[in-house]
């Protein structure tokens, strides 16, 4: 029982998705796309490197850690 209404509300929404076409402001995204590239992670990596460098970045594998517990 519902489901005729959840199915049509769900049919609304879809059909309102499918046919809205928003403005789209094509100045701006051209702004965007020409822009410098700006690189969050090389500004994030340098806040942290202090941590990464003491950290242990070998990857082991579960039986290379069965292998160890053994």
């Amino acid at each position: 029982m519902g489901r005729g209404r959840q199915k049509a509300k769900h049919t609304k929404v879809a059909r309102e998705l499918k046919y809205f076409s928003p403005n789209t402001d094509y100045n701006a995204l051209e702004r965007e796309l020409t822009s410098s590239p700006h690189d969050d992670y090389s500004e994030e990596a340098s806040k942290w490197a202090e941590y990464a460098a003491e950290d242990d970045d070998t990857y082991v594998t579960g039986d290379e850690q069965r292998e160890q517990r053994a």
